[in-house]
């Protein structure tokens, strides 16, 4: 069984491949079928934006489809930069270009800068619509570590470790992090539902 993951992100195709490698269902992403639009997120929440990821999906391929959303929410910051994880340093930026402000814009706020990762993921295939959210607590550093991960991961330090999400190997990582916590959840609901085998 094919299910498309709307994502046009080769670190994120990679975790959830991960994911769901145990079972009898092959993850593909959109440009394996053609192309992956450009998507408006203009949800205002991480479910609304994972939804519309989903249901642009389904409707060009009219394949099964997850979407999701995830991002930092720092509590100093008022749990910025939340839904504009991504382009929180503008359109176009890079992953140092969010690391960077995220820094600067904590200078002012003492340690520890407590933050929990978020994601949300959701599944669509014309008639179900599952739902599943994921959530890592930790704190941000000012200097980036480790080279493994991808976004904010050289910045972020799970609760109860020394190393940044960025050093942690892809099994370990996946095993605790938000998007794993959140993908993990749905496969058991889609495997509960009946929806894949």
């Amino acid at each position: 069984m094919k299910i498309v993951f709307a994502t046009g992100n080769n670190g994120k195709l990679k975790e959830v491949k991960n994911i769901f490698s145990s079972i009898d269902v092959e993850i593909i992403s959109p440009t394996e079928l053609g192309e992956m639009p450009e998507i408006i997120e203009d949800g205002d929440t991480f479910e609304a934006n994972a939804k519309i990821k989903a249901e642009k999906i389904y409707e060009m391929y009219k394949l099964p489809t997850i979407g999701d959303d995830s991002g930092l929410e720092v509590k100093q910051l008022n749990d910025e930069p939340g839904i504009y994880s991504a382009r929180y340093a503008g359109e176009n930026c890079s992953y140092d270009d969010n690391n960077n402000k995220l820094i600067n814009e904590l200078k002012s706020y003492p340690e520890p800068h407590a933050a929990q990762f978020v994601c949300c993921a959701v599944y669509f295939d014309g008639e179900n619509y599952l739902s599943n959210k994921g959530l890592l607590t930790g704190k941000i550093i000012k200097t980036t570590r480790g080279d493994k991960g991808f976004g904010y991961d050289p910045i972020f330090v799970p609760d109860g470790y020394e190393q940044t999400l960025g050093e942690l190997e892809m099994n370990e990582k996946n095993s605790i992090s938000h998007r794993g916590n959140a993908f993990n959840a749905l496969k058991n609901t889609l495997l509960e539902k009946g929806l894949i085998k």
